[in-house]
Order: structure tokens, then C-alpha cells, then sequence
């Protein structure tokens, strides 16, 4: 029996290393890796029966109501509740710094892990867990990714940076033109995308020009942050405002594109005077020749059904439904392989949705009680200074999408819950310029940059970034 736990240990400790291909070098600063390796594997083994210990007393519990009972309910209130707390900190302390140190799980995977422990230990039942998830906005999420993805696949990118390349002649220009192309097309396709697509556009030809690729980049990550505020389809915490708020989608646009459109403005001059070498000077760019290649009918489609759908969000149609159908009416093609443009889907962030929407429904459930929202309440969320400032603080701390999450339960009870939500969408979204890490947008450009041998400080994202979310969220606060 002995020799049959150690070979159950030996084989869960062999499962629970990490598969790399790379070899590893047997000491680290004279300490053995193996060492290493086996704290590693007992402390995931001690995780895994901790887990099961759980969730075997908590099964055992749910079977014998007398002993519930004798316990006065010390299990559902207490242990339970603490479990919840404990689970949603974790998941949101990943979330927050993007990595468990030590492991390779993601944001994904913890929402991922988060949510199915809410269910695994009973604060959630499967189909109260099924009832959390806002199908609405994975929806949306899904039918915005495919038609971004189409008109990547299409060439429309390149044919936006080869118009610019031939007829810009000034790096003042240059600079209004990338952060007029990455605002206006991230109000109305998904900003994570459109930062996905610009930057290694944007990035070659500024490299082929020879000026300084710093700046360029910072246009692209800030401006479409700022222009993504002035729609529902501009970011995924938009598209959560927007399925929890009812607000419509003219309104959305009517209340917040002034100021996604001003903040867009005050980004340029900003950018332009911390870097006034590069732009007030006399200098004029050479004509760049950069591929220009693209699939014309794709192109066309893809542009005409994208109209439509903007043209049917206007009118009011549910924009979860118009999105999804259009992205699917795309797949039709003769020419295009859909698994081109599932590989540009981002399933991951759609994975994540899912687990926060879960996650944060078992918190709910557990401890938003009415006392809480109420004691929350008198933190004077109704005045949009403060709801913006709680906003904005969140939205630095665990992300933008998390912090929007968060707030729902605190919201309901406001006096004008749709202006507050508006609130929240302005501040969220310019939050999101604050730090490079401020959002998922600022990851991507400099990642994509860092690829092609960029880099992208703190400090130079901060010395622009910082100034420029305090003087946004001013002027939204002041405008809403």
C-alpha cells in the first residue's frame, strides 16, 4: 500500500512540472534545480488536496442537513463567504499583474480557474453559473473580432497605411493622422485589435522613414484608448456598459464622442510638445513606398456590411444581434479560409470574460449584501467627481473590464443609474492611459514593438500618459 501512494506521488508530481521543451541546467547558484522542482510539486500537490479536502466537507456538509443545522449555519455564512473572498481576491490579483509568479497560468486561465472553483465549493450551482455569463457581450465581443478580422485578412489596413506613406510629407501630420486613424477607427471595431493591427504597420514605416518610432507608437496606444470611449463596440468595457445598461447606442455615442473627440485633440498636442524635435521642425518625410497588396471584393464586403451595422446600431437595433450576424454573413466566402480568420480571433479574452462574469456573480451572491451596498452608498457615488475617481482608481488597480464588474451591484441603486454608467465608461476607458500597463491596448503596442526591437519605457509612457488621463476624465466629468 506504501509503495502504491509513493507511486501515485511520483506520478502527480510528474504531471504537475511544466512541459519544456528547453534543457534546464542542474544547479542554479549551486542549489540543484530538482530541489527546486520538488517544493514546486508539493506545494501544488498540498494546493490540490487542500482543494479536495474543501470541497469533500463542504459535499459531506450539503448531506447532512442536521449538522448544518447544529453548526447554525456557520458553513454557508462564514466558511463559504470566506472561500468566495478569497477566490475572487486571487483571481483579481492575477488578472491585475497578468501572471501567477512561478507558473504559466494567464488571465484567462485564473478567470478560467476562478469561476469553476465558485462552482466546485458550492457558492455557485452550475446553472446559477450559466445565468452569470452575459452572453450579450461575448456575443458582441465575438461578431466585432470577426469583422476586424476580415478586414485585416482583406488588406483594408494596408491600404490605409500606403495612403498615408504616399501623401504625408510632414511628421506633424504624420503623428494627426495616426492618432486620427487609431481614434476613429477604434470608436466603432475593438481598440485591443485595431492596436493589434496599426502598430507593426505604423512601426515599419516610421522605422523606413528614420524618425523616432517612440511617439508614433505612444499615438497609437493613447489614441485608441481615448477614441474607443465614444461607442459601445469601441472596447470590451463598453460592450459590458452597454449590455448592463440599456443605454442606446446614439445616446452612448451623443453623450461620450465630444469628449472622445477633444481628448483626441489634447493627445496630439501633448505628444507633440514633449517631443517637439521631432515635430516642429521643417524637415519633410521622403515617399515611402510600403506593400499595399489587398483582396478588393474583400475589401468591399467587408466595408458594406460594417456600414450596415453601424447604421443599424444607430437605429437601435440590439447590437449584440447585428454584430454577431454580420460577422457570420462574412464567413461567407469563396476565396477566404475561415480558419484565417478564426486564428485573428482573441478566444482567450473571451475566455476570461466568462470566468469574471462568473467570479464576480459568486461575490455577489456571497457578500454584496444589502447592508454592503447601502454602507457603499455613502460614499456619495451619485456624484459623478467621486464615482469617477473610485472609477478610475479600480481601473489602475485590477484593469478596466474587472473594475467595471465590480461596480454593477453599486450602480442599481443610484439616482440616474444610466448617466452613472456613462460615468464609469468615460473614466474606465481614459483610465486606461494613466501607465503602460494602464491597459490591455498599451500591452499590445509595446509588446508589437518590442518584437521588432522598440522599446517602450515606464517613464516615456508616464510623462505623456499621466497628465493626459488627469485632463481627460476632467473634462468628462465636466461634460457629463
Amino acid at each position: 500500500m506504501v509503495g502504491f501512494y509513493r507511486a501515485a506521488y511520483r506520478h502527480i508530481i510528474t504531471m504537475l512540472q511544466p512541459i519544456d521543451p528547453k534543457p534546464h541546467p542542474t544547479t542554479t547558484n549551486g542549489v540543484p534545480v530538482a530541489n527546486g522542482m520538488k517544493r514546486q510539486g508539493l506545494l501544488w500537490l498540498a494546493i490540490l488536496l487542500a482543494i479536495l479536502l474543501i470541497g469533500g466537507v463542504g459535499y459531506w456538509l450539503s448531506r447532512r442537513s442536521d449538522v448544518i443545522a447544529s453548526l447554525g449555519g456557520i458553513w454557508t455564512r462564514d466558511l463559504r463567504t470566506s472561500a468566495a473572498v478569497l477566490i475572487f481576491v486571487a483571481t483579481y490579483v492575477v488578472v491585475a499583474i497578468g501572471k501567477l509568479p512561478g507558473y504559466r497560468i494567464d488571465r484567462a486561465g485564473a478567470a478560467l480557474l476562478g469561476g469553476a472553483l465558485m462552482v466546485g465549493i458550492g457558492v455557485m450551482s452550475p446553472e446559477e453559473a450559466y445565468g452569470a455569463i452575459d452572453f450579450d457581450t461575448i456575443v458582441l465581443l465575438l461578431g466585432m473580432m470577426i469583422v476586424v478580422a476580415n478586414l485585416r485578412v482583406s488588406g483594408f489596413f494596408r491600404i490605409v497605411n500606403h495612403w498615408t506613406a504616399t501623401n504625408v510629407r510632414r511628421p506633424a501630420v504624420l503623428l494627426v493622422a495616426v492618432i486620427a486613424a487609431s481614434g476613429i477607427l477604434s470608436a466603432f471595431l475593438v481598440n485591443d485589435t485595431i492596436c493589434l493591427v496599426m502598430t507593426p504597420l505604423v512601426l515599419d514605416l516610421v522605422l523606413k522613414l528614420k524618425r523616432n518610432p517612440i511617439p508614433y507608437l505612444l499615438a497609437i496606444a493613447m489614441a485608441s484608448n481615448i477614441g474607443s470611449v465614444a461607442t459601445i463596440t469601441g472596447n470590451p468595457q463598453n460592450m459590458i456598459i452597454g449590455s448592463l445598461s440599456h443605454v442606446p447606442y446614439s445616446t452612448f455615442v451623443a453623450t461620450l464622442a465630444p469628449v472622445a473627440a477633444i481628448g483626441l485633440v489634447i493627445a496630439t498636442l501633448l505628444i507633440a510638445l514633449v517631443y517637439r524635435r521631432e515635430f516642429f521642425t521643417s524637415e519633410r518625410l521622403a515617399r515611402q513606398q510600403v506593400p499595399s497588396h489587398y483582396h478588393g471584393p474583400l475589401v468591399a464586403k467587408t466595408l458594406i456590411v460594417t456600414a450596415m451595422m453601424i447604421l443599424l446600431f444607430f437605429l437601435g437595433r440590439p447590437v449584440a444581434k447585428i454584430a454577431i450576424v454580420g460577422g457570420a454573413f462574412l464567413l461567407l466566402t469563396r476565396r477566404i479560409n475561415p480558419a484565417k480568420i478564426y486564428r485573428e480571433i482573441d478566444w482567450p479574452l473571451l475566455v476570461m470574460f466568462v470566468g469574471l462574469f462568473i467570479v464576480v456573480a459568486a461575490l455577489e451572491k456571497t457578500v454584496i449584501t444589502p447592508d454592503v451596498v447601502a454602507a457603499v452608498g455613502r460614499l456619495h457615488l451619485n456624484d459623478k467627481v467621486v464615482l469617477s475617481g473610485v472609477t478610475a482608481l479600480l481601473s489602475n488597480l485590477v484593469s478596466n473590464v474587472p473594475a467595471v464588474l465590480v461596480l454593477k451591484p453599486f450602480v442599481a441603486p443610484l439616482q440616474d443609474p444610466q448617466r452613472a454608467w456613462l460615468v464609469i465608461a468615460m473614466a474606465a476607458t481614459f483610465a486606461g492611459n494613466f501607465t503602460l500597463v494602464g491597459s490591455v491596448a498599451n500591452l499590445i503596442v509595446a509588446q508589437r514593438a518590442k518584437v521588432h526591437g522598440v522599446e517602450i519605457s515606464f517613464w516615456s509612457y508616464f510623462v505623456i500618459g499621466g497628465p493626459l488621463t488627469v485632463v481627460t476624465i476632467v473634462l468628462g466629468v465636466l461634460w457629463l
